[in-house]
């Protein structure tokens, strides 16, 4: 029995290794961040640029994600997609709670990380780091790799529009 149990932990382990092998991810305290992307810049002037997170809430209370930064960019925050009489607008979410046990996925046109006055273009096979504070997880860290400029779907401000 205790080899069974032993072998079944083992190949649980390698399972997991395995699912965390296919993206960056990084944990802290209940919160656990995976499947972060960005999008390639369209041009080499491009100011502003979008990243996405899917962040695990295994923890037993509701946490809140205050903060995000990255060393890509002047600054960052979290956005909402909308859209208001038929115009896709990107408003600024705030502060977003992520209820115990469940996951929030930023996507293309819904919540996403905008990364504005970008130092330099986002080219699809590099990573960026990337910075979430959370109220009560703090500071996690992750690493996003860059994709192609429509990665996910919706070509996020990649047209000369405000980018944000």
């Amino acid at each position: 029995m205790q080899r069974y149990l032993t072998n079944a932990a083992a190949a649980f382990l390698l399972a997991l290794a395995a699912i965390m092998g296919q993206a960056p991810a990084a944990a802290a305290d209940g919160i656990m961040i995976v499947e972060a992307f960005a999008r390639a810049s369209a041009t080499p002037g491009a100011k502003a640029g979008a990243a996405y997170v899917s962040v695990m809430n295994h923890g037993s209370e509701a946490d809140r994600l205050v903060a995000v930064a990255s060393p890509a960019a002047k600054s960052a925050s979290v956005h909402q997609t909308e859209v208001v009489d038929g115009v896709v607008k990107m408003l600024e979410a705030g502060s977003v709670e992520i209820a115990p046990m469940a996951t929030l996925e930023m996507k293309p046109s819904g919540l996403h990380i905008m990364l504005m006055g970008l130092f330099g273009p986002l080219r699809s096979g590099e990573e960026i780091d990337i910075a979430l504070t959370f109220e009560k997880a703090g500071r996690v860290m992750v690493k996003a790799r860059v994709g192609g400029v429509a990665e996910g779907g919706h070509d996020h401000g990649s047209a000369g529009g405000s980018g944000g």
